[in-house]
């Protein structure tokens, strides 16, 4: 009887302190996942690393120039749509202050 009781307290123990840890686990691969930072990359890389973008800081407008020069010079395949995208994005995250 007290092998049972042992062996359902460590079940217990075990399933307690398991769903904890998996939510954990959950909650950083949802945390991570980012569409846009997605996109950038799948994009972006097709060219160059994608660190060599993000290596400069620029305010939105010279995200967008420099976005539609890679579109119209250098041949990338962005549409519009990924295009805003991927502006916002890199100005959110590697932006630079705009000068008044």
């Amino acid at each position: 009887m007290k092998k049972v009781v042992v062996y359902v307290v460590g079940i217990v123990f075990l399933v307690v302190l398991g769903i904890p840890l998996y939510a954990i686990g959950q909650g950083k691969e949802a945390a991570k996942a980012d569409p846009a930072k997605d996109l950038f990359e799948k994009k972006c890389s097709a060219c160059h690393k994608a660190d060599k973008a993000t290596s400069n800081k620029k305010t939105q407008k010279e995200w967008e120039k420099t976005v539609t020069r890679m579109i119209n010079s250098r041949g990338a395949k962005i549409d519009d749509g990924e295009a805003k995208i991927i502006i916002d994005y890199l100005a959110a995250n590697y932006s630079k202050e705009e000068k008044k």
